[in-house]
């Protein structure tokens, strides 16, 4: 049975997004995103399954703002870990762990979880529970990859997408993660999807949370590459459109150029939605996507984090 190093890498709310996706390129894998305001918001949306939480519990969390990773205790592991940590400053520690820690430990902090109106994400060890009526499941292994649907950028997201899909067409999936998105949208009544990422770790990760919903090939396609640099990836993938639906769920400096894009593989009356936003900086999001053509359609917001909703003219 072999042992486990639980990497802690300290970081800001603000910083928090920025820093997941560069552990993520680097390739460090499960990542798990914890800090004091979500740690809140699970804790009111999962109070049915605790009589009362610890007060020493509450205070531990106070202020936290981390990332947690998983390597084996051995030279294979330290290898991995130098190179996630590689260009990232931030202050770093790490704690032992027995293997029957790291493997199903941290699946009592994964519950069901209701998000917008109609949304239910499921971990896929909680199948066969009752969904709530009027809701649609998305069933998801959170241990895979970034992207279980807890996050406020991801939850604003799903918001707007059950808002503007439309029955039927494709759907871009554009920084898909683990295919959170675009599994959701086609359980939600699209015909099929298109993801793309640029950890090419998320093929097949989509494709296995793809599998847990009964979706396959040929209606789910997921890439690897950037479809900033790769001219070739970007042909592909407006030949495969157009879209009735564009989502990017990243960060402000990546949607500002790919705002230039959107246009290209939207469908007439299609809607471009971007998440991933700091507050600060939606303005500056916003005013790219009225230069490369967008229409504001909507835009919300929650615990600092902004989405947008936008669309041809």
């Amino acid at each position: 049975m072999n042992d486990w190093l639980e990497v802690t890498v300290e970081t800001t709310d603000a910083q928090m997004e920025d820093l997941a996706a560069r552990l993520t390129m680097n390739g460090a894998e499960g990542l798990v995103l914890e800090n004091e305001r979500d740690f809140k918001t699970f804790l009111e949306q999962n109070r049915q399954y605790w009589d009362y939480v610890d007060d020493a519990l509450l205070e531990r969390m106070k202020g936290v703002a981390r990332i947690k990773f998983y390597i084996t205790d051995d030279e294979a592991g330290r290898k991995q870990m130098e190179a996630a940590l590689e260009g990232i400053d931030n202050p770093v520690s790490t704690a032992a762990m027995k293997e029957e820690d790291w493997a199903y430990g941290w699946q009592k902090y994964y519950q069901p979880m209701a998000v917008g109106e109609r949304v239910y994400i499921v971990p896929e060890w909680e199948r066969g529970g009752v969904v709530p009526q009027g809701r649609t499941a998305i069933y998801l292994n959170p241990g895979l990859t970034f992207g279980t649907g807890s996050h406020a950028s991801t939850q604003l997201c799903l918001t707007l997408l059950e808002k503007y899909l439309e029955p039927g067409g494709a759907v871009l999936d554009l920084g898909c993660g683990s295919g959170i998105l675009s599994i959701a949208a086609m359980n939600l009544g699209a015909e099929r999807a298109v993801g793309v990422d640029i950890d090419p770790k998320s093929v097949d990760v989509a494709y296995e949370n793809a599998a847990l919903n009964g979706i396959g090939l040929p209606r789910y396609t997921v890439r690897a590459g950037d479809v900033l640099s790769d001219n070739a990836l970007t042909e592909e993938l407006a030949g495969a459109g157009p879209y009735r639906m564009v989502l990017a769920n990243i960060v402000a400096d990546v949607i500002i150029p790919l705002s230039a894009q959107a246009g290209r593989y939207l469908a007439s009356g299609g809607v471009f939605i971007c998440s991933g936003i700091i507050d600060t900086r939606a303005d500056e999001v916003e005013s790219a996507l009225r230069k490369n053509g967008l229409q504001i359609r909507e835009r919300i917001q929650r615990d600092g984090w902004c989405a947008i909703a936008a669309g041809l003219k």
